[in-house]
């Protein structure tokens, strides 16, 4: 697994074929297939990965908030929706958002707000979801910025034989 640090250089190097690899899957990838692979891998890479070993995302990601993380997060930290919204996050369509890099974000790469983190913290990079044939372009951004990402799909090229050029 290549080191969060080496994020930056990997993905100058792969960015332009990891594009060219999501249009590989697009057009031979059978999409269930795709996601017992994508599941298989999140699976067997997140078991063993700790992630505040990293933590790229937080440092990168604007998270949306729903109107239910802003309640429980101002629950957990003990003030007012109103200061929580005011202090940590600005309003947008839909609920809020918090700017990176994460105010909750500790030194030691642990969350601040774990036991209520938000619904789409919880869920990223979401490759364990179903349907990642139709989000393979957030796939690939997040293969930009998440090691457990990249190394699923530098795997996945070798499960669909694919090289630079195409396929092997």
């Amino acid at each position: 697994m290549i080191e969060p640090s080496r994020m930056k250089d990997a993905t100058q190097r792969y960015s332009d074929e990891n594009y060219k690899f999501r249009r590989f899957l697009k057009n031979r990838a059978d999409p269930d297939e795709l996601d017992k692979h994508f599941a298989a891998l999140h699976n067997e890479l997140f078991t063993d990965y700790d992630c505040c070993q990293c933590h790229n995302c937080c440092e990168r990601y604007t998270v949306k908030l729903t109107d239910e993380d802003a309640d429980r997060i101002a629950v957990f930290l003990d003030i007012s929706k109103d200061a929580f919204v005011q202090k940590y996050a600005q309003e947008a369509s839909g609920g809020y958002e918090i700017k990176p890099p994460c105010p909750f974000l500790e030194r030691d790469g642990k969350c601040r707000v774990q036991p209520c983190k938000p619904e789409e913290c919880r869920g990223y990079p979401y490759t364990d979801h179903s349907d990642r044939m139709a989000s393979l372009y957030g796939v690939m951004e997040f293969a930009e910025v998440c090691p457990v990402v990249f190394e699923i799909v530098q795997r996945l090229k070798g499960l669909y034989g694919f090289r630079s050029g195409g396929v092997e």
